[in-house]
Formats: C-alpha cells, sequence, structure tokens
C-alpha cells in the first residue's frame, strides 16, 4: 500500500487519494455541524434562473435541478469545496446565485416556495 509523502503528494491509489482529501476538507466546522465556518451560504435566486445547469456541471454535489421548475437551487451548502462553489457561482450567466448570510437563508428560501409551473410557463405567487 503506498502512502503520501512529505510534500503531500499522493504516491498511492486514486481511491486513498480520495480519502486525504476528504479528510483535508472536512474540519468539522461547517456550517452544517453549526461550526464557526457558520457565516456565508450559497443561495441561487430561482426568479432569475434560467435553468442552464452550468452550475450543476461545476459543483453537482452543491445544486440540483428542480423538476417542476427547470431553475436549479442549492442542495447542500457542504457538498463542494468553497472553491469549487465559486466556480460554479461564476459560470452562471445571468449572475442569479449569491453568497449571503446563512442566517438569511431560510427566509430566502421561503420567499422562494411560492412558484407555480403552468404548461412550462413560471409564475411566482405573491
Amino acid at each position: 500500500m503506498q502512502e503520501v509523502d512529505q510534500n503531500n503528494t499522493i504516491v498511492g491509489s486514486a481511491f486513498k487519494a480520495r480519502i486525504v482529501e476528504f479528510a483535508r476538507l472536512r474540519t468539522g466546522d461547517e456550517p452544517i455541524l453549526g461550526g464557526q465556518l457558520n457565516v456565508k451560504a450559497v443561495w441561487v435566486d430561482e426568479r432569475s434562473c434560467i435553468g442552464c445547469g452550468y452550475c450543476i456541471n461545476v459543483a453537482s454535489n452543491t445544486f440540483m435541478m428542480l423538476s417542476h421548475s427547470g431553475r436549479c437551487r442549492a442542495l447542500r451548502q457542504d457538498g463542494d469545496s468553497l472553491m469549487l462553489i465559486q466556480e460554479a457561482i461564476d459560470t452562471c450567466p445571468v449572475d442569479c446565485i449569491h453568497w449571503v448570510d446563512f442566517s438569511e437563508l431560510r427566509s430566502l428560501l421561503s420567499g422562494q416556495s411560492g412558484v407555480v409551473t403552468h404548461r412550462g410557463t413560471h409564475q411566482w405567487a405573491s
């Protein structure tokens, strides 16, 4: 079995590389655990989203497509690295993905729950 050398270079199998990478990414301070990183959250403004899916292609563990509206939503806050989530934000052609205060996330999401889809037309309930 191969190991990681002093320069943190993986000299073992790809499976072992994923374990080492996972260990480096998880600190226990993730927002989902109520840690100190509980400051910013990623949020998709579904009213502006055009459903291109670029964010999903970049950070598929964070974003998902809503089947009822054809728009994207942030599924998990700790699904991908912050760098990968930022790359997904940068690829959005309509700039509808934002970093928000984690304390605001619940109210932002509840404000989006009123989407009504009728034959491909998206109307927002007031």
